[in-house]
């Protein structure tokens, strides 16, 4: 390719990666408004969270009329992104945000990174055929989508654009989209604080030398972490294969994971494992005293509130659980409270969704560069204790974790499972 034609081209992803990221970046700048203005209501006035199961009615009855095509949610994206058929429908945008905004409203235990990626995916779709790229184009700019809706949602730029590289296929990075994803986070992280969104400041841990002790209390905190992600992605998928099947109306599932959330709360009496709960996560950090089975009951909480099919993400919720997880794993190894507070906070979702490098560079952002050592390496032994699920089962996967041949073609984590004796979906014979 002549100099001209690269010019060319990295001038494309300039403008295409922009007008992305700006779009992005007001999208999370209304729902971050909207979501903060939905938890201060909550938190004033609980008595609304009786009201949850009616809101779940609500909520599944405006998704049964009008949102059958977006039900896949962030599994829809990757799918797309993928086989690149039809275009994400517009309206995914309007309709997630309000479905997650009426969630945290009413009391769900959800997060926002999903609303962050579908929004932005959609948008960003509607960019690629607005100006008729080409199918390879639009797959990148999709990728760009996901990368500034889930950098500006966060305020971490970075890791934004890794995580639209690495989320869509386990183990390999689309390099492709690079360009337009960096640019599209970029942008869009800073359009979102250029309208007045402030994102949630976490203490900078002290640096901790890396020693084998050290280092042998860490591969302990990954296993544990490991565990935990596969307890909070198999749950979520066995609650809402179990409602599906014996609930078959959506608006009914929804009313039906309300009610159970609305016991739960009162079961525990405090409102602390309700939305987001980042007042939960900052404790974490600081507090030696936090009750152990934090981490257990927010997860509850969480699966149930997805499992039922409410709308959000599962990326706050899991930093909480990460987090709360850190507090109790620090007192029980011997290892600073804030330092395994943020690395729990990132590990566990970095684990549940294999995205190591995403998560590390996130808790860079987050949390400063000392702790960086410390964060890969336990993101990364989840990630390979896990297995091969995600709470998004529509990753590809080319070559399984544990090492083998290459697959012959690109597997849909669901279907990478197969009866014992049997080889997985896309695995050369045997000779």
């Amino acid at each position: 390719m002549s100099l001209e034609k690269r010019a060319r081209s990295f001038g494309q992803w300039l403008v295409l990666g922009s007008v992305v990221g700006a779009v992005c970046g007001v999208a999370s700048a209304v729902f971050l408004y909207l979501l903060d203005m939905a938890t201060d209501i909550r938190t004033r006035h609980e008595v609304i969270v009786y009201t949850l199961p009616l809101a779940g009615l609500a909520i599944g009855a405006l998704y049964g009329r009008w949102g059958t095509p977006i039900r896949g949610g962030n599994n829809l994206v990757i799918d797309t992104v993928h086989e690149g058929d039809k275009q994400l429908p517009l309206r995914m945008a309007p309709m997630v945000l309000v479905g997650t905004v009426l969630t945290h409203l009413f009391g769900g235990s959800a997060g926002r990174e999903g609303t962050a990626v579908q929004m932005g995916a959609s948008l960003a779709d509607a960019v690629a055929h607005r100006f008729r790229v080409s199918p390879a184009t639009r797959r990148e700019l999709l990728a760009a989508g996901i990368a500034g809706g889930f950098g500006s949602v966060f305020g971490t730029p970075i890791a934004g654009a890794v995580f639209g590289l690495e989320v869509v296929c386990v183990g390999r990075m689309g390099y492709e989209a690079l360009v337009p994803a960096l640019v599209a986070s970029v942008v869009g992280d800073l359009v979102t604080r250029s309208l007045g969104i402030h994102h949630t400041p976490y203490p900078i841990p002290a640096a901790l030398p890396l020693s084998p002790l050290v280092l042998g209390k860490w591969l302990v905190f990954g296993a544990v972490v490991a565990l935990v992600a596969v307890v909070f992605v198999e749950g979520v998928h066995f609650i809402k294969k179990r409602l599906e099947k014996s609930v078959p109306s959506l608006p009914l599932r929804m009313a039906l994971g309300g009610a159970a959330v609305v016991a739960l709360w009162k079961l525990v009496g405090t409102s602390e494992y309700l939305g987001l709960g980042v007042p939960t996560i900052e404790r974490a950090f600081v507090d030696p005293a936090l009750p152990s089975s934090a981490f257990a009951l927010k997860l509850l909480f969480t699966a149930i509130t997805l499992g039922a099919g409410f709308l959000g993400g599962e990326v706050t919720p899991l930093f909480f659980v990460g987090a709360a997880l850190g507090n109790v794993l620090a007192r029980l190894l011997g290892l600073p409270l804030d330092l395994a507070a943020g690395v729990g906070l990132a590990a566990l979702f970095g684990a549940a969704a294999n995205t190591p490098l995403a998560l590390s560079l996130m808790a860079v952002e987050l949390l400063g560069a000392g702790v960086l050592p410390h964060v890969v390496i336990v993101t990364v032994t989840a990630y390979l204790l896990t297995g091969q699920r995600s709470i998004y089962p529509s990753q590809r996967i080319a070559r399984l974790k544990h090492g083998g041949p290459l697959l012959s073609r690109l597997v849909p984590l669901r279907d990478v499972e197969s009866p014992p004796g049997r080889s997985p979906p896309g695995a050369p014979p045997e000779e």
